[in-house]
């Protein structure tokens, strides 16, 4: 007989072995393109820094521009903002859910996100895949605010005040580069903060 009260873990524990095999091979990859750049990084070499099979890289990241470009904190960021108490503004339960996960990362997990922040903008074919991104972003996040605001996706403040925010996670992306040692999650606070006091929905 099944034990149906181990049910609901086998999943959670398939989606942490996921996360698992996603960050061992953006870890792994990151070092490589650390140790010997990215355009001289090939993906069977990726394959077998990680120890993975090719048909598991490819289920995980379509080409090798995806192993630096995705990542799970945009799903979780629209989790948090639609977390946040309803009586916040869209910008301001924005720079709930942007504290709430960035300032929740690791020291390794910063230094990660700020490593794949200068690939993206430093390698010029990553630097173009990210802009081909940001309509999509601008999507998904006008999406969540209009839900948020009772309005529609398409209502041109709805997309305004996104495209505010993205390009001020551009921006942090910028200083990122700048400055390695800069202090990403105070960035983003930073950042989403100068739009408070002028967005609204």
């Amino acid at each position: 007989m099944t034990d149906s009260s181990s049910s609901p873990a086998r999943p959670a524990l398939r989606e942490r072995k996921k996360a698992r095999t996603r960050a061992t091979i953006q870890a792994c990859a990151l070092r490589l393109f650390r140790e010997q750049g990215y355009d001289a990084t090939t993906i069977e070499q990726i394959i077998d820094a990680a120890d993975v099979s090719e048909t598991t890289f490819f289920r995980y990241f379509p080409t090798k521009e995806h192993v630096v470009l995705d990542d799970e904190y945009d799903p979780l960021l629209i989790q948090a903002f639609q977390a946040q108490p309803p009586e916040l503004s869209s910008v301001q339960a924005l720079r709930g859910a942007f504290a709430g996960v960035f300032g929740g990362m690791t020291a390794q997990q910063q230094a990660e996100q700020k490593e794949r922040i200068m690939l993206i903008l430093t390698v010029p074919r990553l630097r173009g895949a990210m802009l081909d991104q940001i309509p999509q972003a601008m999507q998904v996040l006008a999406r969540a605010m209009a839900q948020r605001a009772g309005r529609q996706p398409d209502d041109l403040t709805v997309r305004a005040v996104a495209g505010a925010v993205v390009g001020a996670a551009v921006a942090v992306s910028a200083a990122v580069t700048d400055d390695a040692g800069a202090d990403l999650p105070a960035l983003i606070d930073q950042a989403i903060a100068h739009l408070e006091p002028c967005l609204a929905l």
